[in-house]
């Protein structure tokens, strides 16, 4: 019987993946902060009115 192999992840793809879950956190937190922009705009235009 033959075990499988569980190959490790070279530098590069480490770094991909890396890369790839930072990039989804700037663009989360981004949308997140761009929305409490146009939120605070929003409610400052409807409260001078």
């Amino acid at each position: 019987m033959s075990k499988l192999i569980k190959k490790k992840l070279t530098y590069a793809e480490r770094n991909r993946k890396a890369q790839e879950i930072n990039k989804k956190a700037i663009i989360w937190v981004g949308s997140v902060l761009l929305a409490i922009v146009v939120i605070m705009t929003i409610l400052m235009i409807v409260n001078n009115t």
